[in-house]
């Protein structure tokens, strides 16, 4: 059964779900799953095939049903960790055990950074840190030809190039950048232009999430068992890259999981990942073995 509820908070209006009894039943933490700039729509599969468990899901601010008050349109971890931070101490179930994808991971590096009590077990599944790699000055040069494609000619072109970047393998050559513009018809997507340039991902807004740096000393001394994660489709393109340089940076092993960077989708958004396989995966390693 889930339950929907709004903390509001200084800077915005947090929308997040709870699915199953609080407090939990089975004596585990709730299992926050936290993504950017995926809302809690994209954890709807991966929340049913976890019926075990008490699943925290929430829109962060800005997206989704959560709106923001703060004047702001921009995406950082830390303003994301924050909120995440106050949703633990408002459930007062803390500490979470935690799954996070995307920049999601992103922001629940943050958190452990900056609220070590607040997470057991933290699942960090692809996060795109592109200035980790050893290419990161070509991969900014690609991250912002996606940006030039949107504000020229249109969310269709944008999320073509970002298609194109996301698919690459590899470093980001002359190759890549020599390449003929990614044609949204190719893709299925749209080629006229709404006029809107307000889109998270291929916009600067959340430029600042792939920039972050995590705090590798607060991280390690952290009580919280952190876990790197990559699917196994995507160790030759970016995010794959990009999880192998983070794992890298905190001296630990890489952990793989089914399926690519939506491996956890059932298919409602398009690409369909491995949701089954996906959810016995995740299970193992939350609970230390594998």
């Amino acid at each position: 059964m889930k339950k929907t509820h709004t903390l509001k908070t200084a800077g915005a209006d947090l929308v997040y779900d709870v699915h199953g009894p609080l407090p939990t039943t089975d004596g585990r933490p709730p299992l926050f799953m936290i993504g950017q700039p995926m809302d809690a729509t994209g954890f709807a599969a991966l929340a049913a095939r976890s019926a075990e468990r008490t699943v925290v899901t929430y829109d962060p601010r800005g997206l989704g049903r959560s709106v923001r008050r703060d004047g702001r349109d921009d995406h950082t971890p830390e303003t994301q960790a924050e909120d995440v931070h106050a949703l633990i101490q408002e459930l007062g179930a803390g500490p979470v055990e935690m799954f996070a994808s995307s920049g999601g991971a992103v922001t629940a590096l943050a958190v452990v950074a900056r609220y070590p009590g607040d997470v057991t077990v933290l699942v960090a599944h692809e996060p795109p840190l592109i200035t980790l790699t050893p290419d990161g000055p070509a991969a900014l040069r690609a991250r912002a030809a996606v940006r030039e494609a949107y504000e020229k000619r249109g969310w269709g072109a944008g999320m073509a190039a970002f298609v194109a970047m996301t698919s690459w393998e590899g470093e980001f050559t002359e190759a890549y950048f020599d390449q003929p513009e990614a044609d949204p018809a190719a893709f299925g997507m749209p080629a006229e232009d709404d006029g809107s340039r307000d889109d998270p991902l291929l916009s600067d807004r959340s430029w600042a999430i792939s920039d972050h740096r995590p705090d590798v000393d607060a991280i390690t001394a952290a009580p919280t068992r952190v876990v790197i994660a990559v699917g196994e489709e995507s160790r030759a393109v970016q995010t794959g890259r990009t999880s192998a340089a983070t794992a890298e940076l905190l001296g630990q092993p890489l952990t793989v999981f089914p399926s690519h960077h939506g491996g956890f989708l059932d298919g409602e958004f398009g690409y369909p990942g491995k949701p089954d396989e996906f959810a016995r995966r995740l299970r193992e390693v939350l609970d230390g073995a594998a």
